[in-house]
């Protein structure tokens, strides 16, 4: 590894200076400060690992793809870094922050309001491995695996995530999002879906949450790939979400688990362009 500039101000480092580390997945000092209010904490006993390190290790997982246990030795332990995703992940902090970050990355683009008034809506299937957990197969896609059901806003920044069975018709499957999301935003008023998602589900969500569900259908004579308008940009957050390789398949037993993950990979896009604003 390389000594960084910064700390050897390049000069060969003293051997009892440690080289700071930095992987492509690591924050930078700015995103770091965007970062630390909310990793802040009083309660309990004083950690015994940098918040940080503990984060920089996460986004590593979630970047490379690689087993917890397999994580590099200059990251504090891996029990330590597990331990604590998961306790985060129980708290719902990822999708707070989610929440967050998206407010402040709207009002930065120069968007009206702070929280989105329409949306679009998607899923996404992904194949499991063994470790087991929830699974069923899509006969659309041909996949064993579990689906990754989105609505984002008109950027395309995640609102809400729900990881189910791939077996569940994405009719059935929007009902969830749309739930959890409702319980959250009151704003959303209007919500992009593909031909999928036609039928009985339109006069649900206008009937339980006031919500307009517009079908965008696929021309008749379109042949090949066509650009839908409104439906691109839930595409387009399924391939920033595919940059993380730990989302390449389902890895995890637990469906909060990859919901995390998903939250993580936003959590991360963002960061990365307030800090660059």
């Amino acid at each position: 590894m390389r000594p960084n500039s910064d700390t050897c101000a390049g000069s060969i480092c003293s051997p009892q200076e440690k080289p700071s580390r930095r992987y492509q997945s690591s924050l930078s000092d700015d995103e770091w400060r965007l970062l630390e209010p909310f990793m802040l904490s009083g309660i309990g006993r004083p950690p015994v690992h940098s918040r940080r390190d503990i984060i920089d290790g996460i986004l590593y997982v979630q970047k490379t793809g690689c087993q917890w246990r397999m994580m590099p030795s200059d990251f504090p332990p891996w029990k330590s870094v597990y331990g604590q995703f998961s306790r985060w992940t129980k708290s719902g902090l990822w999708a707070a922050l989610n929440d967050v970050f998206r407010m402040v990355t709207r009002i930065l683009a120069g968007r009206e309001h702070e929280e989105p008034t329409a949306g679009a809506i998607d899923s996404q299937s992904a194949k499991t491995t063994e470790l087991g957990g929830t699974r069923g197969y899509d006969a659309g896609k041909k996949i064993n695996g579990r689906k990754r059901h989105i609505l984002v806003d008109t950027l395309g920044l995640l609102i809400t995530v729900v990881v189910h069975s791939a077996g569940i018709q994405d009719r059935d499957g929007a009902k969830l999002v749309i739930a959890k999301a409702a319980t959250v935003l009151t704003t959303l008023r209007l919500v992009w879906a593909d031909g999928g998602y036609a039928g009985e589900l339109v006069d649900w969500a206008k009937r339980c949450f006031g919500w307009r569900l517009e079908i965008v259908r696929r021309p008749d004579e379109a042949k090949g790939f066509v650009l839908l308008k409104r439906r691109w940009v839930v595409e387009r957050t399924f391939a920033w979400l595919l940059r993380s390789r730990r989302l390449s398949k389902d890895y995890e037993r637990l469906e909060s688990t990859e919901e995390s993950f998903v939250y993580l990979s936003m959590i991360r896009l963002m960061l990365r362009r307030l800090a660059a604003s």
